[in-house]
């Protein structure tokens, strides 16, 4: 009876937990914060300035768009696939004062609109930069500067790279 019931609780544990897990959504690249230094230098390396419009693409926190907005004078907008990094990007924009400059999105990168960015930002993988470089190539307009952090467009090569700290790189290609 003790052995029936142990494998009853097990099994609704799994249950739940399996169900929990099946809700989340299937990510392309797990979440790792960019550290601020890093942050700021892709926003410098993109010549970010008052009027331009900055999409992050996998905004996590928010931070790169946040800091477009408080220390470059940008708006911006921060997508990713994870309702939870959404929510948290959401509340560090109204704890920074900028949540009327910015607002974030969930969403797919690869059924996004990014026609309305004149920089886009990003700390993707390898495969996904790949991949979104021609749907980037084709709706960014001439002179949109496209930054990753750690990762190449492959044979597209990068116009700038700048080594922050001892273990960031930084990417930078415009659209021409």
């Amino acid at each position: 009876m003790m052995s029936t019931i142990k494998n009853w609780l097990i099994a609704l544990f799994l249950g739940v937990c399996m169900g929990a897990y099946a809700q989340e959504p299937a990510l392309d690249v797990p979440y790792v914060p960019t550290n601020q230094e890093t942050v700021e230098k892709m926003l410098e390396l993109a010549g970010v300035k008052p009027g331009d419009v900055v999409y992050d693409l996998g905004c996590g926190d928010g931070r790169i768009v946040i800091t477009a907005a408080q220390k470059f004078g940008a708006t911006g907008v921060g997508v990713d696939l994870n309702p939870q990094r959404i929510k948290e990007a959401n509340a560090n924009a109204e704890a920074a004062g900028v949540a009327d400059k910015v607002k974030f999105v969930q969403g797919d990168l690869f059924d996004f609109d990014f026609s309305e960015a004149n920089v886009v930002t990003m700390y993707l993988l390898p495969s996904v930069n790949l991949t979104l470089r021609p749907k980037l190539q084709k709706e960014l307009k001439p002179g949109s500067r496209i930054v990753s952090h750690d990762f190449d467009m492959g044979d597209w090569e990068a116009e700038k790279t700048v080594r922050v700290g001892s273990h960031d790189t930084v990417y930078l290609w415009t659209i021409r």
